[in-house]
């Protein structure tokens, strides 16, 4: 077929969304749940998914005695009828995420080794559960984070750290519920999958050190609060380690790599030959772009790595770093890596893209990503704008904004991370 834009368009945005619907709970989580206990189940849980991940077990277990509780960021808590749902802040944590990890771990305390505890863990539950550990305060943890934020640290290095700054992440929930069996049903939203990584890993054992934590923290200029630096120079901070937790196992129900097989499935069937780049790219968001565009380019004039008409699919969470002295734009990693690709391709003939947040939100504003065609940047240059000069205030949102080519979803309730999709006519 020929790739006019309007079908471009219309199979960038199918792509995206069977990406998505593949990490929904409701269609993966019932598959992966335990037998039933002979006691009580106790459902706790955090994350963007953590309500929708309830339901969903409410849902497959009719006749269990299930309660709990599981708190999920503001806007996303949907009906539950037995688990409690509460919403907090993400990703700068409030006090209501620390009052519901303290909830969380009080009900998790005083079971017995028939009951079970379900932990139900998705992207953004590391700033959800904010329970600081002593003698480091919420205003300390919120300083910190703001910080990571603004550094470009990966979400790696931001969980390292924010591990050894709780009472609850690190594997410490899961040594609460002790005598009691825990298993985690998780959604990975982190390069790797990596169990310790996904919402900082608060079931699971946890293989970085205070050591680490302290040298993230010097590596990108961050002085720590008084609190936080007397905490991680002492022996309080350390987190449970491999071998530690035997009585808890952990299970992945949807990942980044399922959702791009799930995207790769429907470009076939649109009659393109699909690509997956990797489900863990990182890097400087507009940085990736300049690559990302280079592959296009070859694709386009070579047939390297393949022949058009074809689509490149990767994954993973890239970051932005802000200056210090920066006043920051709207904007998010995919709009800024979309940006970054749009300069570099110059206008190139045949080639569309679509990035996004399978979460729904890119960065803090209220659009999954956008979509870049080869006009873009004639059509941003004729409204006044200048793509270099937004990209360098980091106000790629408002750029796509006026161009109307923004991609909202409203919050999909679950999150694999960023789904990057090049279409080459």
């Amino acid at each position: 077929m020929a790739w006019e834009e309007k079908a471009a368009r219309e199979v960038l945005r199918a792509v995206f969304d069977a990406a998505v619907a593949s990490a929904d709970p409701r269609r993966a989580l019932a598959a992966h749940l335990p037998a039933p206990p002979r006691g009580r189940v106790v459902v706790v849980g955090a994350g963007k998914s953590a309500a929708l991940m309830a339901q969903a077990v409410e849902a497959a277990w009719p006749e269990v005695s299930l309660s709990g509780l599981v708190v999920t960021r503001y806007g996303h808590a949907v009906p539950t009828r037995r688990i409690e749902v509460v919403e907090a802040a993400h990703p700068v944590p409030d006090a209501a995420g620390e009052a519901a990890a303290r909830r969380i771990l009080g009900l998790v305390r005083g079971l017995r080794s028939e009951d079970l505890v379900l932990a139900l863990i998705s992207g953004g539950g590391s700033a959800l559960l904010a329970l600081p550990a002593p003698g480091v305060t919420l205003a300390d943890k919120q300083a910190i984070n703001r910080a990571l934020l603004a550094s470009g640290a990966t979400i790696g290095e931001m969980n390292t750290v924010r591990k050894h700054l709780s009472a609850i992440k690190g594997g410490r929930l899961a040594a609460c519920a002790r005598p009691a069996p825990l298993v985690t049903l998780a959604i990975s939203d982190v390069p790797g999958d990596d169990p310790a990584v996904i919402a900082s890993g608060p079931t699971v054992p946890d293989p970085s050190t205070t050591a680490e934590a302290r040298e993230i923290l010097a590596r990108y200029r961050i002085i720590p609060p008084a609190g936080v630096a007397a905490h991680l120079a002492g022996a309080g901070a350390e987190t449970p380690k491999p071998g530690d937790l035997p009585h808890a196992a952990f299970q992945l129900i949807a990942t980044p790599a399922l959702a791009l097989a799930a995207a790769a499935a429907r470009a076939r069937e649109a009659g393109l030959a699909p690509l997956i780049l990797g489900d863990a790219l990182e890097g400087e968001s507009r940085e990736l772009g300049t690559v990302l565009a280079g592959i296009a380019t070859s694709v386009r004039r070579n047939g390297l790595p393949l022949a058009p008409p074809a689509l490149l699919l990767s994954g993973g969470e890239t970051t932005v770093t802000l200056a210090a002295d920066a006043a920051p734009g709207c904007g998010g990693r995919n709009t800024e890596c979309l940006l970054g690709l749009a300069i570099a391709l110059a206008g190139a003939p045949g080639i569309f893209a679509l990035a996004g947040d399978s979460d729904g939100i890119d960065g803090t504003e209220d659009a999954a990503g956008a979509i870049i065609t080869p006009d873009t940047l004639a059509r941003a240059r004729a409204g006044g704008l200048d793509p270099r000069a937004v990209l360098a205030a980091h106000d790629s949102y408002g750029l796509f904004a006026a161009l109307g080519d923004l991609v909202v979803t409203g919050p999909t309730l679950t999150n694999v991370n960023d789904i990057r999709a090049i279409l080459i006519a």
